[in-house]
């Protein structure tokens, strides 16, 4: 496992308490998981994926993460309507370990209520957070 210091946590990104992280392209918000939380629940075999169309609040369950140590659920750090998932992660779910920023990406949605990202920790709120855990 990797130590807090060798995570890759971009800057400009929301983070939640559930290891989810937020990044806003254009109109959509894009939506992952962190790469503490990949590193913890190991490789990473399948993803299960929420349907376009779908409206799910803040804090609904979306899919789940399953690697060869645990099933991990997935929770909209945000509310809103599911526009795209990443398909590539139905035959690639690894992408998840190797990328988890960029191309491996879960979801895009279009966000029900913009002011909901304001409670979102930014990277050294999140990163305290992590050090109180390890």
């Amino acid at each position: 496992m990797k130590e807090i210091s060798e995570l890759n946590l971009p800057e400009g990104v929301g983070y939640s308490e559930n290891h989810e992280w937020i990044r806003i392209e254009d109109d959509e918000a894009v939506i992952g998981i962190t790469d503490y939380a990949q590193d913890q629940l190991g490789d990473i075999v399948f993803v299960e994926l929420p349907q376009p169309g779908d409206v799910l609040a803040k804090g609904e369950e979306f899919g789940t993460v399953e690697s060869v140590k645990a099933v991990a659920e997935l929770y909209m750090p945000v509310g809103g309507e599911i526009l795209a998932v990443n398909t590539a992660l139905e035959d690639s779910p690894g992408l998840v370990n190797t990328s988890p920023h960029s191309d491996g990406w879960i979801i895009r949605i279009k966000q029900s209520n913009p002011d909901e990202l304001d409670i979102l920790m930014n990277k050294e709120t999140y990163l305290e957070t992590l050090e109180g855990v390890a």
